[in-house]
């Protein structure tokens, strides 16, 4: 919901936008942050890397397509943004959902954080495989360090033009279906492993910011090494550090919210908000906020292409009088919800239950077991 504020307050009602810290960042933050504590968890409890993927691919893939057939679909009247390139690396960007990492627009905005989820996924399988996934914090306070050392030596993606995108996707079409079969599988897992830090580091749009989100996915990954007794705190305040002076001596950090001052109190409120919810864990939550985190994943997919077409259908919403604006994004908010309450009912739902049954199918293979790290 931050970064529904974040894209839809600057129409409706600019004047409510804070500016003191990034609320768009602030929410992905926060979510990268989780996703780094819960999914190498989930993996190292599954213990089987071809149960991880189906439910990965199951959990993200139906309703991603969806929303890109939509887009394509009413392109007729709103066309696809220009920042997608009408070229076939756009289609193969989008298939393996690497965008961002090889410089690639994404038909819808907020897709662009797919890219570091999918990196992270791919990074975590390999260091899973070689039984190295349990040194997260070295890990994170790694990627702290090459945020810092990108951000001085890299100024644009070392791999331009359309064919990172292209070589991307035959890499990582014929490393899952090795992951899913069984066949190859720990050669694929390193191929695709070694493919996603190339491709982090070389193709990002901002090397740099590229590293910084990796750092903030394994820091969430040390808290939960912390938690349970096999790791310290101290490697997630050297990787908060790191990742707070990244963009101060960087080329690319030109825009208003990596300036210091926004860029730390983002990070510190992003790491407040991950610290208070670890705090309260143990409390009952609202049902208001269990049932928006059931839907977000729609939410985030679907609110960007629905206040596009709402903005080609009424103009210039700044224009209109302050009781107008309200009554626009009132209307637009209940339109965004009960639509990702659709959504998730018709489209995430049935293919997660399906993710399920095919991931519970018995195994030809041996359950995969790391080398201990």
């Amino acid at each position: 919901m931050a970064v529904v504020a974040e894209h839809s307050l600057p129409w409706f009602m600019p004047s409510l936008r804070p500016y003191w810290f990034n609320l768009g960042m602030y929410g992905v933050l926060v979510f990268f942050l989780v996703s780094g504590y819960i999914i190498p968890a989930s993996l190292e409890h599954r213990g089987d890397v071809r149960a991880f993927w189906i439910s990965r691919i199951f959990r993200l893939y139906p309703l991603y397509l969806v929303v890109i057939a939509a887009v394509l679909v009413v392109a007729f009247w709103v066309p696809v943004r220009p920042q997608v390139p009408r070229h076939p690396s756009a289609v193969a960007a989008h298939l393996t959902m690497l965008l961002d990492v090889v410089h690639i627009g994404a038909v819808a905005d907020p897709m662009w954080t797919l890219s570091y989820e999918m990196v992270f996924y791919l990074l975590v399988t390999a260091l899973f495989t070689g039984g190295l996934h349990r040194r997260s914090g070295a890990l994170a306070v790694g990627f702290g360090a090459l945020a810092v050392c990108a951000g001085l030596a890299l100024t644009a993606p070392l791999l331009p033009g359309p064919w990172p995108a292209l070589a991307a996707a035959a890499v990582f079409v014929t490393g899952m279906v090795c992951l899913v079969t069984g066949r190859f599988r720990r050669a694929a897992a390193y191929a695709l492993g070694a493919m996603a830090l190339i491709l982090l580091v070389f193709g990002s749009f901002v090397p740099w910011f590229g590293a910084a989100i990796l750092a903030v996915m394994f820091a969430g990954t040390a808290v939960y090494r912390w938690e349970r007794g096999t790791g310290g705190l101290a490697p997630v305040v050297v990787t908060v550090a790191l990742v707070a002076v990244a963009p101060v001596w960087a080329d690319q950090a030109g825009w208003w919210w990596v300036q210091p001052d926004v860029w730390i109190t983002t990070i510190v409120l992003a790491g407040g908000t991950f610290a208070l919810a670890m705090a309260l864990r143990g409390r009952r939550v609202p049902g208001v906020l269990t049932w928006l985190g059931l839907i977000s994943y729609s939410i985030y997919l679907v609110h960007h292409p629905l206040l596009r077409y709402l903005s080609a259908l009424v103009g210039d919403l700044r224009a209109v009088p302050p009781t107008v604006q309200a009554t626009l994004a009132l209307g637009y908010l209940v339109a965004l919800l009960t639509l990702s309450w659709l959504t998730h009912l018709l489209v995430e739902t049935p293919t997660q239950r399906l993710g399920k049954r095919l991931s519970r199918r018995p195994r030809t293979t041996a359950p995969d077991t790391p080398v201990p790290g």
